[in-house]
């Protein structure tokens, strides 16, 4: 008991993550910061990062896919199985599910859902440990905490969104990781996930973190952009879509790296781990009692993150619908936004290779000690 409480405590202040994507029905509002950020959730620096990104707003929206007033008036086939009751935030996690909960409220699903949702992880995580929510799309380190904290109450079913992060600058002075060397980066994040993931390709290029480059840490993303504005030939760190946001403030913000891609070039041997934002999780008391439910749901959770990926506009229009960001937002973010759906072993391995190497940087990141072979379900 004292184990979750200590988790119910950290999750209070881990808002903001994965909103980068999200808003409130404007382009300025996303300016809260898809952050992965608050994902070193035992470190204070976390904890402040947390505290800054909680301009999302705490409110939280609610589409409920499926009621009986509903499935009465619909056309085509009306859906059946088990009620599902789904968690997600303002960002990548949601926008993926955009098509599910589309063909859910038409009742062409294979089961019922209720999707919530909301603007900050303090609204999903306590959920998936009260029993309020059976299936959740959070930050993937924070699935790994929730996992060692609850003596492996949650499995991760699949990766559902790669990394956010990209280094973009005013300038044309960097065309490779290795032009980083002797610059000066303006970032969000201290003590978490970005801070790792820049961190850790830097190290890979042969660039240390502490030497050979100077790293200015904001307590928000629109203080980066703000500093990138003024400096000349500025260089900065930023998530989608507050990269697209700036970018239509200030022209001269061109993308010139992306972390993901980066990450992945300094990969070797068959075991390559992969930046990774987010995952969605289940309840394993759920899953035991429901798993062909819960296989159907991963079947149409991948079909809509493929839908989303494949039509642009469609999908925008979509996102726009169910109030996670407008859709002129959402069309030219989304081709940054590393919506995928991983699973099986492909998950294991890229996942267990990301985690570890939050772990090698502090411990904290994903809960005091790697997750067991429980934690990845393997259908």
């Amino acid at each position: 008991m004292r184990r979750i409480l200590a988790l119910l405590l950290t999750t209070a202040m881990l808002a903001g993550v994965l909103t980068g994507c999200g808003g409130k029905g404007t382009a300025d509002t996303t300016a809260a910061g898809e952050d992965v950020t608050t994902a070193a959730a035992g470190t204070e620096a976390a904890k402040e990062d947390a505290s800054d990104e909680e301009t999302a707003g705490a409110d939280v929206t609610t589409a409920v896919a499926e009621d009986d007033t509903a499935a009465a008036g619909t056309e085509g086939d009306t859906a059946g199985g088990e009620t599902i009751r789904v968690g997600a935030l303002k960002g990548p996690t949601a926008m993926g599910m955009v098509k599910l909960m589309d063909d859910a409220e038409a009742g062409n699903t294979a089961n019922q859902y209720e999707f919530t949702i909301a603007a900050a992880i303090d609204e999903i995580t306590p959920k998936i440990v009260q029993g309020q929510f059976d299936i959740a799309a959070m930050p993937a380190n924070v699935s790994s905490v929730l996992y060692n904290n609850t003596d492996g109450a949650v499995s991760v079913l699949a990766v559902n969104t790669l990394g956010v992060i990209y280094i973009v600058e005013t300038g044309e002075s960097v065309q490779s990781a290795a032009d980083l060397k002797g610059k000066t980066i303006y970032a969000s994040g201290k003590g978490a996930t970005p801070e790792y993931a820049l961190n850790y390709v830097l190290k890979q290029n042969g660039i240390d973190p502490e030497k050979d480059v100077t790293i200015e840490y904001k307590s928000e993303h629109a203080e980066c952009a703000a500093a990138l504005a003024e400096a000349e030939n500025g260089i900065a760190m930023l998530p989608q879509p507050f990269v697209t946001t700036a970018q239509v403030k200030n022209d001269k913000i061109r993308i010139a790296l992306d972390m993901t891609e980066e990450w992945e070039k300094v990969q070797t041997g068959e075991d390559k781990s992969a930046l990774i934002t987010g995952v969605v999780v289940v309840r394993n008391e759920f899953l035991q009692a429901h798993p062909e439910a819960v296989a159907a749901f991963m079947d149409e959770y991948k079909a809509s993150t493929e839908y989303v990926t494949a039509n642009v506009e469609e999908a925008a229009a979509l996102i726009e619908k169910y109030d996670i960001v407008p859709a002129a937002v959402a069309q030219k973010a989304l081709p940054y936004c590393n919506i995928t759906f991983i699973e099986g072993q492909d998950m294991k391995t890229q996942l267990g290779g990301y985690l570890n190497t939050l772990f090698e940087q502090n411990a904290d990141a994903v809960g005091g000690t790697l997750p067991d072979e429980g934690f990845y379900y393997l259908r």
